[in-house]
């Protein structure tokens, strides 16, 4: 199978399995899948956030994505136990439909680490 045969498989799996937990009915998208990731690292899973920690959630999250591939390095957690990085390396420019696949294949990943999917 295709390296990108194969993210497609786990990719759609991978929607199924989330969008199964935590939507009613709808498949989650990307951005719903990285704020998730959010919440899963700051490790507050029960609570309301504020539209301003929503975006940080997602930041938190694509920092940790990108963190194996040397974009960005964990720097410590603060008193609220909110994770901080510091870039890096810069991201290159990249197409909508790069950036799109390399979260895909970040996000694909993290969960393979995680064991949630083969």
């Amino acid at each position: 199978m295709s390296r990108d045969a194969q993210l497609k498989e786990r990719w759609e799996q991978l929607v199924t399995i989330l969008s199964d937990r935590f939507s009613q009915g709808e498949d989650l998208d990307l951005d719903a899948i990285i704020y998730l990731i959010g919440i899963q690292e700051l490790g507050k899973l029960h609570r309301e956030f504020k539209k301003d920690e929503k975006l940080n959630l997602m930041h938190i999250a694509i920092c940790r994505l990108l963190e194996p591939y040397g974009y960005y390095e964990f720097e410590f957690f603060d008193e609220e136990g909110w994770p901080h990085y510091k870039v890096k390396e810069e991201l290159p420019p990249l197409k909508a439909g790069e950036q799109s696949v390399l979260m895909k294949e970040a996000i694909v990943n993290y969960f393979l680490e995680r064991e949630l999917i083969k």
